[in-house]
């Protein structure tokens, strides 16, 4: 009895505390917000002359740019937002403070003061730290930011989620830069060094998608969802003091003396004018943007919303072969057995993640261990990037070709069906991007990209990976080729301490799988 009047009171006590801390910091009201749209296509401006003129070249299709390394993948975006003219909307999940992450939003400052509208839409965990410069850039005539489920305490802003945890676990993870209405850039990258490899520290192995022609207006249209979503608040709602812009031009000034920011600078005009004088190299084919509606981050998606519905049905008709990159990787229940069901019906499925010496998240590898024997057992092939030259830290690089799969940790999600059709996005499969977080990503139908992943898992993927395996005697062992030719077999986990093998095991006890 005494127990349970102790637990009582513990009840009370926590619900007095969300109670009072949602009266004391509440959200904005967002009933008197008009809708905010984004601008119609200017045809007279660079972008829109050259998309327009394309467009009348491919009537209903859209031209399509993979953008493999790390620095072609800044550049692209640096150049993009140099030619603007009318109009940059860009959607992040994280964005730096860090040189790649000035340099961009020092570009869209500078896309402001000459005329071009900027909106920017951030989730409010992937910003730490740069309250003061957001808001000296939000109060620009021209630039507007808004943020995805912020924390209304600002410092720690992880008190937020004391009060108010079931929203706050929702983040928008959609990654996608516009310009002009015309061309886009989507894909797993965030705005840091990390995905750009800039600088000598570790960097992570992803893939974008540069696209313009039909599927660009859909892109816009996405955007204007969230932007004028429920989820969704006007920065000085949130950080009603604006800092001094100085607090920004400063930190910019910084980072452009700084030795790894000159290289950039001498290519981001020359880039730009490739990109209007060269659109030969461009594939023009029929693609499909596939995101969820924003009332995911409500919490109120109908299964029909979710970007995990239309991608599983997607794969459910893989005849042949699904190769599958996902950084952050659960199968789960439903998905063991749903690619288990495509083994059985004749398919090949191979899979590649991080393997433990290259995850970033721990508590993610130990989520996909739990279905790691049953995948084998269904014949899902498993490949697990790992550490390369013998390196005992992700300081290491890896090499995987094509496709520009280099770096220290896996971060893209991409997957290529019956080598025709391959999509890229922000998309990993584990139940944080079926369920909570908001996800995007474009599917096309392009046999020579979707060729060059099958080929790599071919080819170079079993060369720097583990390849997990039953063994004769059913024992969970781990291949490694060499660089002879010869392999090497582990009879546990490559790489692993004696404490992390423990850790593994005690996090994947835990019941948190459908937060991960």
């Amino acid at each position: 009895m005494r127990f349970l009047r102790a637990l009582l009171v513990l009840i009370v006590l926590c619900g007095l505390f969300v109670f009072g801390g949602r009266l004391l910091y509440p959200l904005p009201d967002l009933s008197e917000r008009e809708i905010s749209l984004a601008r119609p296509v200017n045809d007279q401006s660079r972008l829109g002359a050259l998309s327009a003129s394309l467009g009348a070249q491919n009537p209903g299709k859209t031209g399509v740019l993979a953008l493999e390394s790390g620095q072609d993948a800044l550049i692209s975006r640096l150049a993009l937002a140099e030619a603007a003219e009318t109009e940059i909307n860009a959607q992040y999940y994280i964005w730096q403070d860090d040189t790649s992450g000035i340099l961009l939003l020092e570009a869209l400052r500078r896309a402001a003061e000459r005329g071009v509208r900027v909106r920017l839409l951030l989730d409010d965990n992937g910003v730490p730290g740069m309250d003061g410069y957001l808001s000296a850039l939000n109060a620009l005539d021209k630039f507007d930011i808004r943020l995805f489920n912020p924390s209304t305490v600002r410092s720690p802003k992880i008190m937020g989620y004391a009060f108010d945890f079931m929203r706050m676990n929702r983040r928008m993870h959609n990654k996608s830069f516009t310009v002009d209405g015309v061309t886009a850039i989507i894909g797993g990258r965030n705005i840091g060094n990390d995905y750009f490899r800039v600088g000598e520290n570790d960097y992570y192995v992803d893939l974008d998608v540069l696209a313009t022609g039909e599927v660009v207006q859909d892109t816009v249209n996405v955007f204007d969802d969230y932007w004028n979503s429920a989820s969704v608040f006007e920065l000085e709602t949130i950080i009603p003091e604006a800092a001094d812009l100085s607090v920004f031009t400063n930190r910019a000034q910084e980072i452009r003396d700084a030795p790894e920011a000159q290289a950039f600078f001498t290519d981001i005009q020359s880039t730009a004018q490739a990109f209007i004088d060269t659109p030969a190299t461009l594939e023009w084919t029929d693609v499909r943007l596939v995101a969820d509606d924003p009332v995911k981050g409500l919490g109120i998606a109908r299964p029909d919303q979710l970007t995990i519905t239309r991608l599983t049905e997607m794969m459910g008709h893989v005849q042949d072969r699904l190769d599958l990159v996902s950084a952050y990787f659960i199968a789960g229940t439903e998905g063991t057995t749903f690619f288990g069901n495509l083994v059985a019906e004749g398919a090949e499925v191979n899979i590649l993640t991080n393997a433990l010496n290259t995850t970033d998240v721990l508590l993610v590898h130990s989520g996909y261990t739990k279905y790691r024997r049953a995948l084998l057992d269904a014949g899902v092939r498993l490949f697990e990037l790992k550490l390369r030259g013998g390196a005992t830290s992700p300081s290491s690089s890896v090499q995987v070709k094509p496709f520009g799969l280099s770096g220290a940790s896996l971060h893209a999600k991409t997957f290529a069906i019956d080598q025709r059709q391959i999509f890229i996005g922000s998309f990993n499969f584990d139940p944080r991007s079926a369920q909570l977080n908001t996800e995007m990503g474009y599917l096309i139908d392009s046999p020579d990209l979707a060729r060059r992943l099958s080929r790599a898992f071919d080819d170079s993927v079993p060369e720097v990976s583990y390849q997990p395996r039953l063994s004769a005697e059913d024992r969970l062992v781990w291949i490694e080729a060499d660089d002879a030719g010869d392999f090497d077999v582990y009879q546990q986990e490559p790489g692993a301490t004696l404490l992390q093998q423990i850790t593994l095991t005690l996090m994947g006890c835990l019941p948190i799988e459908w937060m991960l």
